[in-house]
């Protein structure tokens, strides 16, 4: 079984969220379907479900690697290098 490998740089405690919904959709003109937030930096960003999917693009700009869940009663994390929840 794949294991993710950045888990232990995680920062503690884990990042606030830098703003209240993702700021790329607000700017474009379209809504987030689920919003993610970057455990390294605390970048809020929309899902892949979402039309620009922000969140992974900033993995893509940042190398940022693990990402979790912002929406209520979920909390699971991903790590988009290792392709695998955390």
């Amino acid at each position: 079984m794949k294991q993710c490998t950045h888990t232990d740089a995680l920062p503690h405690p884990e990042p606030e969220p830098l703003s209240e919904t993702c700021v790329e959709c607000l700017a474009a003109g379209t809504h987030p379907v689920q919003l993610r937030l970057c455990m390294e930096c605390g970048h809020l960003a929309c899902c892949d479900s979402s039309p620009l999917r922000h969140a992974t693009e900033h993995f893509k700009d940042t190398g940022h690697p693990i990402m979790r869940t912002f929406e209520p009663g979920e909390n699971w994390r991903w790590c988009f290098t290792d392709h695998v929840l955390v």
